[in-house]
């Protein structure tokens, strides 16, 4: 016969049973425990010692989890060097190489918490996150009157994204993949390039005004247009996210080939290392430092420039995006590695749609309350890099397909651009 479990005995079994469970849902209420100093006190310490176990396998996972992590202390030592010297090169090529880091830890952050979101909102997810140095360091610039410095890390997130990312995640799972071409769901990325034309038509009509001089008020027409048609492709994409999380839901649904190899890489699917709270804490964390350095390594490029005999256009559209891009390319490679092309899909063209509808759009309205004259007029040059990028990767995926040649031509095509904007110098300032 079973003896009667007493008081005591029943408070520490329910005490052990909380402390083994996540710490997310640990919820004491010390009015409903048992008022017994010692088991009280014991309690605790099992708790606290539980707490402190799953906070230290945390910052375990995150922080020393990875070797790129070596370069964090350049994020520290760019802000001593800030106050040291005046060698702006220096303290913006630390600053950059200590975003690098960060920006990858919060793509692998964003990525665990993605495991609890679904294949959808979690590339969503993956490309909201991913965007954040972008928008960041954006508000930074716009602060410090830098519009052209807005203007071009934007466009040139856009295009390392649609070219350097989709190009190393369509070769890196080719690579993998050889045996046949890895497939998508072309319907899916046939609205992102139809999102993608329409953003390209907001940059040009802004420039094709200016330089055929036949605006109605000169130097004022343009950022009005600009800001009309920030606010038309600002309800362009909440349309397209009620459209993709709500309305067609199913026309996201990763395409399952017919072979099962899907269905064979999600059985190798690991389960996330992060709790959802924990990932959510370490993205607001990760945001939080990257928007501190964010802030030196803008005050530190038109020095950067001078020192290191580069072109503001090239450190704006080649350098900023790579490291601010880290997330996407590592997630986008990842999942490509994995035959899962369609979250590789939502995350780098996701994330140039996002850049293009969203965050371009929001900089010109956020410049508009800054009292700043922020405006969709990319400059020719720019505009023009754009229209022809969005049409080859617009063809590139039209047929569904991806393999590593294809792969490879976007890569070669992203060291042209770059090339470009080595030799290409700014135009002028406007004149008001």
């Amino acid at each position: 016969m079973m003896r009667p479990v007493d008081e005591k005995e029943s408070f520490a079994m329910e005490v052990e049973t909380i402390a083994d469970s996540s710490v997310s849902s640990v919820k004491i209420y010390p009015s409903e425990m048992p008022h017994n100093g010692p088991l009280y006190s014991v309690a605790y310490s099992r708790i606290l010692w539980r707490i402190i176990k799953r906070l230290s396998k945390s910052i375990k996972v995150v922080i020393f989890s990875t070797k790129i992590n070596i370069l964090l202390p350049f994020g520290p030592l760019s802000i001593v060097l800030h106050f040291l010297t005046e060698n702006h090169g220096l303290v913006f090529f630390f600053s950059l190489i200590g975003i690098t880091p960060l920006a990858e830890r919060l793509g692998y952050a964003t990525e665990q918490l993605a495991a609890y979101t679904g294949q959808t909102v979690g590339g969503l997810l993956n490309a909201t996150f991913g965007n954040a140095t972008e928008m960041i360091i954006a508000i930074y610039a716009l602060k410090n009157g830098m519009i052209r410095v807005v203007q071009q890390s934007l466009l040139g997130s856009i295009l390392s994204n649609m070219l350097l990312v989709l190009g190393c995640a369509f070769f890196a799972g080719g690579v993998v993949h050889s045996k046949k071409d890895q497939i998508f769901n072309k319907a899916a990325a046939a609205v992102n390039s139809g999102l993608l034309l329409m953003a390209v038509m907001g940059l040009m009509f802004p420039a094709v005004l200016h330089f055929t001089h036949s605006e109605v008020q000169y130097g004022k027409s343009e950022v009005a247009l600009s800001r009309f048609s920030s606010c038309v492709m600002l309800i362009a994409y909440a349309s397209y996210l009620v459209f993709q999380l709500k309305s067609h839901r199913n026309l996201y649904h990763p395409i399952e080939d017919e072979e099962g190899l899907n269905e064979a890489d999600s059985d190798e699917d690991e389960p996330p290392e992060l709790s959802q709270w924990e990932a959510i804490s370490w993205l607001a964390i990760l945001t939080l430092w990257i928007s501190i350095l964010s802030e030196y390594l803008v005050d530190a490029i038109e020095g950067a420039s001078d020192a290191l005999n580069l072109p503001i256009a090239f450190i704006s559209v080649i350098l900023l995006p790579i490291v601010g891009n880290a997330a996407e390319h590592a997630s986008a490679i990842m999942f490509a590695m994995k035959n899962k092309l369609d979250i590789t899909l939502g995350v780098a063209i996701g994330s140039s749609t996002q850049i293009s509808m969203f965050v371009i759009p929001f900089s010109v309205v956020v410049g508009w309350l800054m009292r700043q004259q922020m405006d969709l007029n990319f400059q020719l040059f720019e505009t023009a890099t754009l229209f022809i990028t969005v049409l080859v990767v617009a063809f590139m995926l039209q047929d569904g397909t991806a393999n590593y040649f294809k792969g490879l031509m976007l890569i070669l095509c992203y060291f042209i651009v770059a090339a470009s904007f080595y030799f290409h110098t700014d135009p002028e300032e406007k004149d008001d």
